[in-house]
């Protein structure tokens, strides 16, 4: 077969076999050298889709060797469909005016988030690192950025899409060249809404003559009516508002319905008097802020005394981890936040180590961030015990739930001016009633009472603090 191959190559008629030929077609690999007539013949019009390259050209009649597959399974893969492919990927690229906005790394423990919202729309100019977009996560909200300055073209993703890190949101016109906005449709859309509407006004003039032709019926049907007078009256449906769950909320139900049911649940409450506290805020307040550039708060108070009272009572800073207790030798609070998208929990790591001025400044930045929507993964991971100040809403009392993997959890209230017995008179005194919920499993009442025990001296007499008694 090869010699008959050859033979043909070097005949004369090689130019009308040549020329009817495709790549797509069984061709020999020749070796050796080649008649000047079957390249002119045949290689120099095929150049013209090898991108006039006569040399490329030559390169695949001759880099097929003898050893290799049959001409068919050789030949096949080189058709014309190749050729224009090569052609063709040249220009997506000429420009690279188009770039890809992607859904960035969200955290190791994160694997996904929610598409929230779009911050732009189509058409709008945007900056370098401008955020268009915002993922919603179990934790915290995090917006994707645009890569390069110019104009959205159009976005890929869809709000309520479940997207992970690297995926494609929106495309981003550097020039603005061939973005197109989306206004035209939504006005037909619009008109054709009442169009719609009026088509189903004919039926009501049609409906009087059935009533009318029916009440002698509707008398025997009132008696079926009395028993369906008990019956609750619902509201109507188009009362009714249906919206789905953000991811932070469904984690936070999630995580405090596994509290409830992991944890052996108990709260102890008691009494703090606010007077000597109170007094000190008031008497310093001025000095602490022109020293230290932040307000001197009530929180600062608690969470040393939280600290000392983890540092008495070490039990209350451990944790159950199967079938052994881990103690841990730091002592992180965890300060609970309500921000309008839910319950986050930042982080004050080594509490043990700060003093007011740094605990307030610190409190004072996470609480920012957390309205903000910008806390990170980082600043919520951990935490060995949490506070949770109710107060500031009002509350006089309440039981809060263990934040797992934590064991216990302090519940600060608001405060009410009560008359108490001091000194054998009665007096007015600002008074908070504080509540401590531990894991019944680890924590005994005796441990969890000295705890909340030592919160109440520490608050009511500061000084303690600088004697450490």
């Amino acid at each position: 077969m090869w010699a008959v191959l050859r033979r043909k190559a070097a005949s004369s008629n090689l130019v009308a076999y040549g020329t009817k030929q495709s790549l797509g077609v069984v061709r020999p690999a020749l070796t050796g050298s080649m008649s000047q007539g079957y390249v002119d013949a045949i290689l120099t019009p095929e150049a013209l889709t090898l991108g006039r390259n006569t040399k490329l050209a030559r390169q695949f009649h001759q880099g097929v060797p003898s050893y290799s597959k049959s001409v068919r399974n050789v030949a096949s893969p080189f058709k014309t469909d190749f050729s224009t492919q090569m052609w063709s990927r040249s220009f997506s690229s000429d420009s690279g005016d188009l770039v890809d906005a992607v859904v960035p790394f969200m955290g190791e423990s994160i694997s996904d988030g929610t598409l929230a919202t779009f911050l732009k729309k189509p058409g709008d100019r945007v900056e370098i690192d401008e955020p268009i977009a915002q993922i919603e996560t179990d934790k915290v909200t995090i917006d994707v950025a645009s890569p390069e300055a110019g104009v959205i073209q159009e976005f890929v993703a869809k709000e309520g899409d479940t997207v992970e890190p690297g995926t494609k949101v929106a495309i981003i016109s550097k020039s603005g060249e061939g973005v197109t906005t989306h206004v035209a449709p939504s006005e037909p859309s619009t008109q054709d809404a009442p169009a719609k509407v009026e088509k189903p006004s004919p039926p009501p003039p049609s409906s009087p003559p059935t009533s009318e032709t029916q009440p002698p019926k509707a008398a025997p049907k009132q008696p079926p009516s009395k028993p369906s007078a008990t019956e609750p009256q619902l509201p109507p449906k188009d009362r009714e508002r249906r919206v789905p769950m953000t991811r932070l909320r469904k984690r936070v139900a999630t995580r405090l319905k596994d509290s409830q049911n992991t944890f052996a649940l108990l709260t102890t409450f008691n009494e703090v008097d606010m007077t000597n506290l109170m007094k000190l805020r008031s008497e310093y307040k001025d000095a602490f802020l022109e020293k230290h550039g932040v307000k001197l708060g009530l929180m600062s108070g608690f969470v040393k005394a939280a600290v000392s009272g983890l540092q008495n009572q070490p039990i209350i800073n451990a944790v159950i981890d199967g079938d052994d207790i881990i103690y841990r030798d730091y002592i992180d609070i965890s300060i609970a936040v309500g921000t309008p998208k839910g319950l986050v929990v930042p982080v004050i790591r080594d509490a043990d180590t700060m003093n007011f001025a740094e605990i307030e400044k610190t409190i004072n930045t996470l609480a920012k961030k957390a309205n903000s929507g910008s806390l990170s993964i980082d600043e919520m991971a951990g935490g060995s015990f949490t506070i949770s100040n109710g107060g500031v809403y009002g509350s006089l009392l309440s039981t809060p739930i263990i934040n797992p993997p934590q064991s216990a959890i302090l519940g600060m209230h608001s405060i009410v001016n009560k008359p108490m017995v001091v000194g054998g008179e009665i007096k007015a005194r600002p008074m908070m009633y504080v509540a401590l919920t531990y894991d019944h499993r680890l924590i005994d009442g005796r441990e969890a009472v000295f705890f909340l025990r030592r919160i109440k001296d520490v608050v009511e007499d500061p000084r303690r603090l600088l004697l450490d008694i």
